[in-house]
């Protein structure tokens, strides 16, 4: 009797799972703030309020999503800079590895980094994985000042900011006017690999 719960369990992330699958069909149908419950449940094959004990609220579909997004982008930085020593390489890599994830997952992207659907903010939970974003990018930076690759300034605030924004410019240009490229042919993701030495010349190395 002890795997009755396990398997409660396991049917239970399963359907969340699905039901998360179809609400992202749906987001792509009818754009990110375009999500409908009764939509979701009419497709899973369930009654609407079924799908609140799988989920209370839209917001709580949203919240998982995110959480999901910045997941998955988290593990693609950290995958690209594996192969690379801490420092501007590392950065590179990192930012074309997120760039291809971004790619690949518009929607949530759209999710995770716009502002879409009003009053939606994520749970501390779900934004756990973009601080840790942030804190790969900030420990790849601080790893360039040291190895003399770039200014000490880089690792302050403004330089963190100003390298966030050098790699949400690209991406929100990309998807707003080629969404249907791919990485390799878009006019905007093409840039992506020349944004460590764009950063590298505000920021020269002392």
């Amino acid at each position: 009797m002890a795997d009755i719960p396990d398997r409660r369990a396991r049917r239970r992330a399963e359907t969340q799972a699905e039901i998360l699958g179809i609400a992202l069909d749906v987001m792509a149908e009818e754009g990110v703030a375009g999500l409908s419950l009764a939509t979701v449940a009419r497709r899973l094959g369930i009654q609407p309020p079924s799908l609140y004990k799988y989920f209370p609220s839209r917001h709580a579909v949203y919240d998982a999503l995110f959480r999901r997004g910045q997941e998955g982008y988290l593990e693609a930085v950290r995958r690209g800079a594996g192969a690379h020593e801490p420092g501007l390489a590392a950065m590179g890599a990192s930012l074309e590895g997120g760039a291809r994830w971004v790619m690949d997952h518009q929607v949530l992207a759209q999710l995770m980094f716009w502002r879409p659907v009003p009053g939606f903010a994520p749970s501390p939970e779900s934004y756990a994985p973009a601080l840790a974003v942030h804190e790969h990018f900030a420990a790849l930076i601080r790893a360039a000042v040291a190895r003399g690759e770039l200014h000490p300034d880089a690792a302050g605030e403004e330089g963190l900011a100003l390298a966030a924004s050098l790699i949400a410019g690209p991406l929100s240009q990309q998807l707003s006017n080629e969404p249907g490229a791919s990485y390799e042919e878009g006019r905007f993701t093409r840039l992506v690999p020349r944004l460590p030495a764009v950063f590298a010349a505000v920021y020269p190395p002392p």
